[in-house]
């Protein structure tokens, strides 16, 4: 199995062989489909630290202005998630589609990616977390990160210990330790993850409050006609691993305080991690018997005309913060790397 650094460099590599020979131009009206749906998490300036092993969820406002701006170059009709069912089923439009999704419901959107948005007059999905908006829910991929920062050697249920003096210590210690927990059930994940975090010396469950943004602030976004509110469950499980009772309590409860808290409707949905251990053809069902009008993944590909009948198992693009630059960005609107990526499949719903 490839380490993701390798696997990063692989993809640095493929992003400017595609830029270098333009095929993210000749060959984008084949490859991109009829739109793309882009996912972001953090959006903050500052230097990245020599141990990020979160970075990949994270872009400069910077580079968020100039995905906004490539966007529009690239001739994107930028639209609200509410006309995607809409688009996909009206053939005749030649123009490409992209919307704009953030996942978790972090204040840095609101403080940082807001006000490039509003220049640019781009409309946008926020998914909360309800457990998040009451600064009480677990970021355990951040609490992870936090702990090993915090620590010299990793003590491992096993009873093994990994070094963590270095960052490149620090970084092959996260790799191996979220490589092994996501590997098995989220009780486990999040109970070994506590247990680092009191190793280092905080508890767990309180990145959200210094991290996410409250009800009182959600209410004031919620007001603003540019943003959609989706809900992104309660407690931002894995909800493959569960029993199909909690999945279902997971989306529809989401929903409902999110109505409740913010008091305007809620029609779509964020799968939590999103792929395909996580959210499945059961959770498709699911989201699909509630109501949702459409549930997004974070399984990579572009949106083709076939994806109207599955607008519950919708894929998305990550603008990752591991490839911050214009021949990744313009790579992955062309739609070229999903060829290769998906084998050629069109629909990616099993």
């Amino acid at each position: 199995m490839l380490s993701p650094r390798t696997r990063h460099r692989l993809f640095r590599a493929g992003f400017r062989a595609i830029a270098a020979s333009g095929a993210d131009r000749w060959l984008a009206p084949a490859a991109r489909g009829r739109g793309v749906i882009l996912t972001f998490h953090h959006v903050r300036p500052g230097p990245v630290p020599g141990f990020a092993p979160n970075a990949l969820l994270s872009i400069t406002p910077a580079f968020l202005d100039r995905t906004l701006g490539l966007l529009t170059a690239r001739g994107f009709d930028l639209i609200g998630l509410d006309r995607v069912p809409e688009r996909l089923a009206a053939p005749e439009s030649k123009k490409p589609f992209a919307v704009l999704t953030f996942d978790d419901g972090y204040r840095d959107n609101v403080e940082h990616a807001r006000p490039v948005l509003a220049r640019h007059g781009a409309p946008w999905t926020l998914f909360v977390t309800s457990d998040f908006a009451d600064g009480r829910g677990r970021l355990w991929w951040l609490e992870l990160e936090r702990a090993i920062a915090r620590l010299d050697a990793v003590p491992l249920a096993s009873g093994l210990i990994l070094p963590a003096r270095t960052d490149a210590e620090k970084t092959a210690a996260f790799e191996t330790v979220y490589r092994s927990l996501r590997a098995g059930s989220e009780a486990v994940l999040l109970d070994d993850i506590a247990r680092l975090c009191r190793e280092a010396g905080f508890e767990p469950g309180g990145l959200a409050r210094d991290l996410c943004l409250t009800w009182d602030a959600l209410r004031a976004l919620a007001r603003d006609p540019a943003v959609t509110i989706g809900a992104h469950t309660l407690s931002h499980p894995m909800l493959a691993k569960h029993e199909a009772g909690f999945a279902e309590r997971e989306m529809a409860e989401s929903r409902a305080r999110i109505e409740a808290e913010l008091d305007r409707p809620v029609h779509h949905l964020s799968y939590p991690v999103g792929d395909p251990t996580s959210a499945g053809p059961r959770e498709f069902g699911l989201a699909k018997k509630l109501g949702f009008a459409t549930a997004v993944t974070t399984r990579p590909g572009h949106l083709f005309t076939e994806h109207a009948d599955h607008c519950h198992a919708l894929p998305r693009v990550s603008v990752n913060g591991l490839h911050q630059s214009d021949a990744a960005l313009a790579s992955l609107l062309s739609g070229v790397p999903f060829l290769a990526w998906n084998r050629g499949r069109r629909l990616n719903v099993a």
